[in-house]
């Protein structure tokens, strides 16, 4: 009898799935970063692999993976802004033809490397300082 009592216990199935069900540390770790340092690096791997599908004429996966820069970018763009106005608004205009160019339905590769390219100076630029 003890043993069918134990296990029609609702209250402890209930107690132990909880933790289970809930858990927050994997959600926290793939948001994006809020640190400059982390958020410019995480720029600078958006803006290689952007360059890479580029130059290989790949210019959905471009478009795919410049998706994400976005996301990286609000965490970061305000610290910049304050940092280096100059800086800020080089990557704006940058940021800005990129996402044009990509959205094009031919893409010109030498306009999207050469802005790609000003991208990647400005915010290595900005990480120096």
């Amino acid at each position: 009898m003890l043993a069918l009592v134990g296990c029609n216990s609702p209250e402890q199935a209930t107690t132990q799935t909880t933790p289970a069900v809930t858990p927050n540390a994997s959600s926290a770790t793939s948001a994006p970063p809020t640190t400059s340092t982390t958020g410019n690096s995480s720029l600078l791997t958006i803006v290689s692999k952007t360059k890479a599908a580029v130059t290989s004429g790949n210019f959905v996966q471009a478009k795919k993976e410049f998706d994400k820069f976005e996301d990286y970018w609000k965490e970061v763009e305000d610290g910049i802004k304050v940092k280096s106005r100059n800086n800020y608004e080089t990557i704006e205009t940058n940021m800005d033809q990129v996402t044009e160019e990509l959205k094009a339905s031919k893409p010109q590769k030498d306009k999207l490397l050469t802005a790609l390219q000003s991208l990647e100076k400005t915010i290595t630029a900005v990480s120096k300082t």
